[in-house]
């Protein structure tokens, strides 16, 4: 249980917080931007996110640094991602700050990918993450973080930043999901 291995189970452990925050209908007032209105709890759940999403980087970058790569830490940082950004997207649905067809074909490409790491583990195989998978991850935690922030500052002149880069999100997303796959097609094709 190393350094970078702690820091991705603090992440998962931030995960069920961040739900309550954004979930759990506080009365702790409001901001008023422009067109747009964000609850303190919602700027506190945006905030917790964007700790626990700013971990993924420290913890590689602790783990590649001092030779700290285990085969707990591949397994948990990509599992630790892949909850958190689910939860935050769920959560963008349920308080409508999302369409939910974005975040089933979000999720959906994240199931395949996992199941093709699946896969290839059980053939004796570690798939690592692609420069595009990576991309990935970190357009999905910016739009994220922005609609958490109910889209400020760009409420302000109603520009809807957020949902653009959700959809920018969408296309890294299913375009890496696509390159993964046919890169290590041959994990499924070999497979016993």
């Amino acid at each position: 249980m190393n350094l970078p291995n702690k820091i991705t189970i603090s992440r998962i452990l931030l995960i069920p917080i961040f739900i309550i925050l954004m979930s759990v209908p506080f009365n702790w007032g409001t901001f008023q931007m422009g067109e747009a209105e964000l609850p303190v709890s919602h700027l506190a759940g945006a905030i917790l996110f964007i700790i626990a999403s700013t971990t993924d980087w420290i913890d590689g970058y602790i783990a590649r640094k001092y030779n700290l790569v285990t085969n707990l830490g591949k397994f948990l940082d990509p599992l630790a991602d892949k909850l958190l950004v689910s939860a935050a997207l769920i959560l963008l649905v349920e308080i409508g700050l999302a369409p939910a067809w974005i975040v089933i074909a979000i999720i959906s490409r994240e199931f395949a990918v996992t199941g093709l790491r699946l896969v290839a583990a059980g053939e004796g195989s570690v798939l690592a993450a692609s420069q595009m998978g990576k991309l990935k991850t970190w357009i999905q935690i910016i739009a994220i973080s922005i609609l958490l922030l109910h889209n400020w500052p760009f409420a302000f002149v109603g520009f809807p930043l957020g949902t653009i880069v959700l959809y920018l999100a969408l296309i890294i997303t299913v375009y890496s999901g696509y390159e993964y796959f046919q890169k290590n097609w041959h994990v499924m094709r070999d497979s016993k």
